[in-house]
């Protein structure tokens, strides 16, 4: 046979078995879901590139990330890719889509329905309510999944902490990345008595009087770092049989309250499991231990208050003693404008978290 018939042939076999092929194989719709990639997990490190599921959405890191939930807020470390069903896990079990109706301000809702909220993401109601803001409300609402994944019958977050991640981002519209809600909330795990104590208003106004503390610390959790550094050579003490063993000038302030000079930072590093002595910079490197370190103080530092900042919250004798153990100094007429600063704070996280401030708010 001549060669030029014999592929010819091939190629028209070749066409003829394409076709029966393209016949018996599926089509599959360009509307189709993203498969979800595997889910976010808060204490894993993500670097640039890399991606993680959360809440029925895919996303991708933009930057070195840890303990910072995905979302369209916070510090901007995630970007949102979109919705996603299913898992990249195979095992043919198909895709989950949700197919509730759009929340409505001012609608009631009975405990259990489920509503797709404004940012395309899912909320069940544990509570009934007159149509509030899921994303506000988490006394009301948890985050879905359209697995049928809930977030609980709890009452307030998911977390279980009392402040909500959308209400921790309105207090701290400005604030550094390393502050994160996730690490606040990972430190929590030492002192479970934090916000747990109490009341629901008793639990509210404790988590409101720790963060306007550290709000006046750090200015509106900005700063990392003691910013006089002229003071950073003042905090060794000498004294001290274990000495500075990371130079003279490593034990300036850190952190959410401003942890400073070298037996704190040993005292701290002891009850924490960590060695801060040795290694005072992770205070400034690792969001969960800098806010494990603003939690020590407030549970166990007592100043000259005579009492711990969580026992003046939770044994009612107000505001003002917090303020008496953070920094006694600002008191009795020391520094009333750095005292009011704190005291406005304080009004203004209660009001946000629906709680009355109390009294004695002022030292």
């Amino acid at each position: 046979m001549p060669r030029k018939r014999l592929l010819a042939l091939v190629a028209t076999a070749g066409l003829a078995i394409a076709g029966a092929a393209a016949a018996i194989l599926p089509t599959v719709s360009a509307d189709a879901a993203v498969a979800c990639v595997p889910a976010y997990v808060s204490s894993q490190v993500y670097t640039g590139g890399q991606q993680a599921s959360y809440n029925g959405h895919n996303w991708t890191a933009k930057w070195w990330t840890q303990y910072e939930t995905p979302s369209t807020g916070g510090s901007g470390v995630w970007a949102d890719n979109g919705s996603c069903g299913g898992s990249t896990g195979g095992g043919g079990g198909g895709t989950t889509t949700c197919n509730y109706p759009n929340w409505v301000a001012g609608q009631y809702y009975a405990v259990g329905a489920i509503v797709r909220y404004t940012n395309g993401l899912y909320y069940q109601a544990t509570h009934e309510n007159p149509g509030y803001d899921p994303t506000i409300s988490t006394w009301f609402w948890s985050p879905y999944g359209c697995d049928g994944g809930g977030g609980g019958g709890g009452g307030g977050t998911t977390t279980g902490f009392v402040v909500s991640e959308a209400q921790f981002n309105q207090m701290f519209p400005s604030r550094n990345g390393f502050y994160t809600y996730a690490g606040l909330v990972d430190a929590m795990k030492k002192y479970p008595a934090f916000a747990t104590t109490g009341s629901d208003t008793v639990k509210r106004q404790e988590a409101a009087a720790f963060l306007a503390n550290v709000s006046h610390e750090t200015g509106g959790l900005v700063y990392i770092d003691e910013i006089n550094t002229a003071n950073w050579p003042h905090y060794c003490d000498t004294s001290q049989p274990y000495g500075c063993p990371a130079g003279q000038s490593a034990y300036h302030g850190r952190g959410p309250i401003q942890l400073s000079w070298n037996f704190n930072y040993k005292a701290a590093g002891d009850a924490l499991g960590v060695d801060l002595l040795n290694n005072p910079n992770l205070v400034a490197t690792n969001s969960s231990i800098s806010w494990q370190t603003g939690l020590w103080y407030w549970m166990t530092g007592t100043g000259n208050a005579g009492t711990t900042s969580h026992n003046a919250m939770v044994n009612g004798q107000g505001f003002g003693t917090t303020i008496r153990a953070i920094n006694s100094i600002e008191c009795n007429g020391g520094n009333p404008a750095q005292v009011q600063s704190r005291v406005n704070l304080y009004n203004q996280f209660v009001g946000i978290l629906g709680v009355p401030a109390g009294g004695n708010l002022s030292c």
